[in-house]
Order: structure tokens, then C-alpha cells, then sequence
């Protein structure tokens, strides 16, 4: 990543953070406002109900009073009923009033001084109505004629005037603070609206700067992707032909070998046959023969007898023939080995449907009697069926069987199985003994060319595994080992299912 888009990426974080923050405040504030202006028009609706209730229990009060007039002039029972009906709810009124005006310590203290005045004036209703009752007319009249102007009517109507007074205050205060509530949530939501869409704009540009650096950053790997390519290609043409020379020098030298080789073997070979000609004459001088005699000697005795440093000089001279001999014979097969190498690098392969069951099993026929003179069994189990190279396989398989019939571990019955699964596509199996097992620190080296591993009591020359391996490579598949001192190995071989022929032949 490049630093420019690193700080592009930063701070796209950094605005979806800031945006993050911002929506959560606005949220936040938002909630506590909507409360608040809920909060301050309760206090105003609150201060409404007041003067309503204050009016209601003053309309009361007067309709009590009219009632009470009316009565005592008339005497008339519907003005009595009527001042009974009016009378009777003003006590409810008052406390009512009184719980509503709690929260004002000035407001209780009028609606006490109200309800002291009210029931005064009540108790004046009261007492004009008996009088009537009692026929005392003229005296209820007298009275009416001065309650106009009693303490009580006064104190009422300016209590009465206190209370609304107190809250026409209160609900100018409350409604410029539900004002400016509702003022202030709206800004906070505007200013909050005008924060996000700036964000949102800004992250539209920078989203749209990169799409425009992914589409050209894409555009950037799709050519290199074509020149990947088109060095890939050439690249594997160059290894492929590169491999093909290697192949066809490695033939060339092994074949050229042979020469020098055949004319090492052939004068070995003669030395050979001279070695007895010329001990023969040493010890016909250190005899002090006539040379005549000596040569009819020499063609009727085969060796003749050789003492003391003569005869440890004829010991040297074979045992010198016999390294050279077995050196040439090595170097023989090593030679062999490199000429098959190549000729099965030079092969083509060829995909065909195997029925590996009955591969193996002819493999396990061949080796029948190699099993009967290890005093070893094998067991074949259930294997799946591939599409992949016939010689190959037999190639693989025989040598992983061979190898673990050559490694069993002396005086103790072989016990060989092989077994097969498939998953996800590929066959994976295994070839497992009760052998001598590899140290770990040698997994590696047995599959290198002419490396071997453990006891070398065995012939070979270190190319089976390395042959096997190279062969899985070919195959598309992989191939290793599971295995401790004395505990028998595993060896895992996974191939494709369906070997098209174009994997890592193609490759190599």
C-alpha cells in the first residue's frame, strides 16, 4: 500500500469516526432536548391548568353567591338547589388547587389565605340561607344588602388576582424557556444534519477518489498480470528448455562415460592377467633359476609361490584390482541409473483410468516371493480409482513396496499395509511397515539422488525414492514421510483424482 493510500484509508477512518461521533452526539443531545421542551411545555400546560382551576373555583364561588342572593330574595327551592350545587364542589376545587400549586412555596401560601376566605364566605352563604329557613327575612336581606363588601368578598377577589398574577409570571418564564428549548434542539438537529451531510460529502469525494485509485490500480495489475504472464510463459519455456538440455547433457555424459569406463574395465582386466606373469618371474629370481628353465616353469605353473614382502606385494596388487573392479562396477551402475533417469524424463505420460486395486495387487504377485523370505504379509485395502499414468504409478508403488520389504527388521514378522482415501479432489495413500523407521533428521536426505539413510547393508544406490518423488512431482501430487527409529515409517502419497496430463508435467 502506498502512503497515499494509507492516508486516504486513514482518514476515511477518521471520518467514519467523526461521523460515528457526531450521530451518536446529535442522538444524544437530540434525546435530552425532546425532553427537556416535553419537561418545560408540561410546566406551561401545568401553569394553564392553574388559572383554569383558579378561575373555575372563583365562577364557583359566584354562582354560590347569585344562588344565595337569588334564594334570599325569593325563597325559591331551585335557587337553594342550585347554591347546594355549586357549594358543594368548591371544597374539592380548593384542594385541588392546593396540590396543583405545591411546587410554588408563594402559590401555597395564597391558596391557603384562599381557601381561610372562601370558607368564610361560605359560612356567611350558610347563615343567610338558616335565617331564610327560619323566616328571618328581613335580617337575611340586611345582611345581603352589606356582604357586597365583607372582608371575605375582598379577600377573595384579591387573593384571586395574587394567584393569576403569580402565574401569568410563571408561564411567561416557562414558555420563554420551552422557547428557547425547542430553539436549541432545532439547532442542535440542523447543525447536526449540516455536519453529517458535509461528512457524507466528504466521503463521497474520498470514496470516489478510490474507486478511481482501485480501477486504476486494477487496471496497474491487470498489465502487470499480462506481462506476468507473458514472463511466466517464457520463463517456463526457458526452464522447459533448459530441462530438455540438462536431460540431453546428463545423456551425452552418461553415455560418454562408458567409454572410459569400457577401456578402465579392459585394462583392469588385463592387469589382471599380467599379475600372474609377473610374480611368476619374481619368483623365479629370488629362486636364482636359469631363465630358460624359468620360462618352462613359468608356462606349466599357474602361481607360484611368493614369500615375505614379495608376497605381501601380490596381496596389495589384488586387493588394489578389487577396489577397482568394485569402483568401476558403482560407477557402472550410477551410470545406469543416470541413463534411466533421463530416458524416464524423456518420457511422455499418458492419462488413462487405472483400476489401482488390481495394479497393486500385481505389484504384491511380483514380489510374492521376496514377502515369503522376509517372513512378510501385505495387506491391501480399499483403494480409489484415478485417471493418471499406468507405468508411473507401478513405478511408485513398487518402489515403496520393495523398500519396505528390503527395510524389515530382522527376527520380526513384516506386517506391510496399504490404503487408500480420496479428499477434496485427491487420492491420498498410504504405504505403512513395522521396518527399522527413519530418524527424523533423515526424512529429507532419503529423497535426495544418490543419499542414503541408516544402516547401508542393503544394496542400492540412493535413486529409488528420488525417482518416486520426481515421478508424484510429474503427477501433480506430493509426497512424504512419517517415521521414527525403530517404529516403521509411513510414506503419504497424494495424486489427483483426475490427472489431465497438464500439471506439473507440463512444468517440468
Amino acid at each position: 500500500m502506498t502512503p497515499v493510500s494509507r492516508r486516504r484509508s486513514t482518514l476515511q477512518i477518521l471520518l467514519l469516526s467523526a461521523g460515528f461521533f457526531v450521530l451518536v452526539a446529535i442522538s444524544v443531545a437530540s434525546v435530552f432536548l425532546v425532553n427537556k421542551a416535553r419537561e418545560d411545555n408540561s410546566w406551561v400546560v401545568h401553569t394553564v391548568e392553574v388559572e383554569s382551576q383558579v378561575a373555575n373555583l372563583l365562577v364557583d364561588i359566584r354562582r354560590a353567591e347569585s344562588a344565595t342572593r337569588a334564594y334570599l330574595l325569593t325563597s325559591a327551592p331551585p335557587y337553594l338547589s342550585e347554591y347546594q350545587s355549586a357549594a358543594a364542589g368548591i371544597p374539592a376545587a380548593l384542594n385541588h388547587l392546593q396540590m396543583m400549586t405545591v411546587d410554588n412555596p408563594a402559590q401555597v401560601a395564597n391558596a391557603a389565605k384562599l381557601k381561610a376566605a372562601v370558607e368564610q364566605r361560605l359560612a356567611e352563604f350558610a347563615l343567610g340561607i338558616e335565617r331564610v329557613k327560619n323566616n328571618d327575612v328581613a335580617t337575611s336581606i340586611d345582611i345581603l344588602r352589606k356582604g357586597t363588601s365583607t372582608e371575605a368578598v375582598e379577600a377573595i377577589a384579591r387573593i384571586g388576582r395574587d394567584l393569576r398574577t403569580e402565574e401569568d409570571r410563571l408561564l411567561a418564564m416557562r414558555t420563554a424557556t420551552a422557547d428557547r428549548t425547542q430553539v436549541l434542539a432545532s439547532s442542535v438537529t440542523i447543525a447536526g444534519s449540516c455536519m453529517v451531510l458535509a461528512l457524507a460529502a466528504l466521503s463521497l469525494v474520498l470514496l470516489r477518489q478510490s474507486s478511481r485509485a482501485r480501477d486504476e490500480a486494477e487496471a496497474r495489475l491487470r498489465d502487470s498480470n499480462v506481462n506476468l504472464e507473458t514472463i511466466v510463459d517464457e520463463r517456463t519455456a526457458d526452464l522447459r528448455e533448459a530441462n530438455e538440455e540438462i536431460q540431453r547433457f546428463a545423456y551425452i555424459v552418461s553415455h560418454d562415460l562408458r567409454s572410459p569406463l569400457v577401456n578402465i574395465m579392459g585394462f583392469t582386466s588385463e592387469l589382471e592377467e599380467l599379475r600372474g606373469d609377473i610374480f611368476k618371474r619374481i619368483a623365479t629370481l629370488n629362486r636364482f633359476v636359469s631363465l630358460a628353465p624359468a620360462m618352462e616353469d613359468a608356462t606349466d605353473v599357474a602361481e607360484p609361490e611368493l614369500e615375505g614382502s614379495d608376497k605381501q606385494l601380490s596381496d596389495d596388487f589384488n586387493e588394489s584390482l578389487g577396489f577397482i573392479k568394485s569402483s568401476i562396477a558403482k560407477m557402472d551402475r550410477l551410470i545406469s541409473a543416470i541413463l534411466n533417469l533421463t530416458r524416464e524424463g524423456r518420457r511422455e505420460f499418458k492419462a488413462e483410468r487405472i483400476d489401482l486395486r488390481e495394479l497393486i495387487d500385481g505389484i504384491v504377485k511380483t514380489v510374492a516371493h521376496q514377502a515369503v523370505e522376509a517372513n512378510a504379509t501385505i495387506e491391501v485395502g480399499a483403494l480409489p480409482n484415478l485417471v493418471s499414468d499406468r507405468l508411473a504409478l507401478e513405478q511408485i508403488f513398487s518402489n515403496l513396496i520393495d523398500n519396505a520389504l528390503k527395510y524389515l527388521k530382522d527376527g520380526v514378522p513384516g506386517e506391510i499395509a496399504i490404503e487408500g482415501r480420496t479428499k477434496l479432489g485427491f487420492a491420498i495413500f498410504e504405504v505403512t511397515d513395522n521396518g527399522r523407521g527413519i530418524d527424523p533428521k533423515d526424512h529429507q536426505r532419503i529423497f535426495d539422488l544418490f543419499r542414503r539413510a541408516g544402516t547401508q547393508d542393503k544394496p542400492g544406490q540412493g535413486i529409488g525414492l528420488a525417482h518416486v518423488r520426481a515421478l508424484v512431482r510429474r503427477l501433480g501430487g506430493t509426497m512424504s514421510v512419517a517415521s521414527e527409529l525403530h517404529s516403521g515409517s509411513t510414506f503419504t502419497v497424494t495424486l489427483p483424482v483426475n490427472w489431465s496430463g497438464k500439471q506439473r508435467d507440463k512444468e517440468s
